[in-house]
């Protein structure tokens, strides 16, 4: 499962460029999105609730995740306009760090608007797991593939592009079977999350 993609031949795109890219193949006419996020650790400034998170205000955290209720709600009737099939599934190591702890609230807002999120264990990969993570990557139908990169400290930084169609079938096929094996989200958010203290930020 994603033997290929390590070898994959790729175009590095930084931020504006991935954005700009990605809108173009979004609104081209695909039938689905797939993302599969695999990293433990991200910093998302200028989102008020992360910033609130970071500076530990758990509870204003929570709230704040609804302002992004009309946001998520314009993008899934775009992607219901345009016919598209958007799923994600959100790979969690266990002790839950932080960011996962705080994310997976935003994550359940999405779901309470109609995203498709599902959620599996890292423990249960821990076999494809070997040599090298899981990629992390959105597929925008056979057309386009992403590897989203981030900077040492977290932050997004662009993206490598794939266009291999024989990749991106590959890849494709390697989440859908992770994504077959994940838990329904409100099962693992209430089993795993819920009964989570606060989580403790480091300043």
């Amino acid at each position: 499962m994603f033997d290929s993609f390590p070898s994959g031949t790729f175009e590095r795109m930084d931020r504006p460029t991935y954005h700009a890219h990605f809108r173009r193949v979004y609104e081209s006419g695909i039938h689905h999105l797939n993302k599969l996020e695999r990293g433990q650790n991200f910093k998302e400034r200028g989102f008020a609730s992360w910033e609130a998170f970071a500076a530990g205000e758990w509870d204003r955290a929570l709230s704040l995740t609804q302002e992004k209720r009309d946001v998520y709600a314009r993008q899934f009737r775009d992607a219901a306009r345009l016919g598209i099939l958007e799923r994600r599934l959100r790979v969690v190591e266990f002790p839950v760090t932080p960011y996962v702890h705080w994310e997976l609230f935003v994550l359940r807002l999405r779901v309470e608007l109609g995203d498709n999120i599902r959620v599996l264990d890292a423990r249960e990969i821990s076999d494809i797991e070997k040599d090298r993570p899981v990629p992390e990557v959105v597929i925008l139908g056979d057309v386009a593939m992403y590897e989203v990169l981030y900077d040492d400290d977290g932050n997004a930084a662009g993206a490598n592009r794939f266009t291999d169609r024989t990749l991106i079938r590959e890849t494709s096929a390697g989440f859908d079977a992770l994504y077959e094996r994940g838990d329904d989200f409100h099962d693992f958010f209430d089993r795993e999350i819920l009964p989570l203290a606060p989580p403790a930020v480091a300043h």
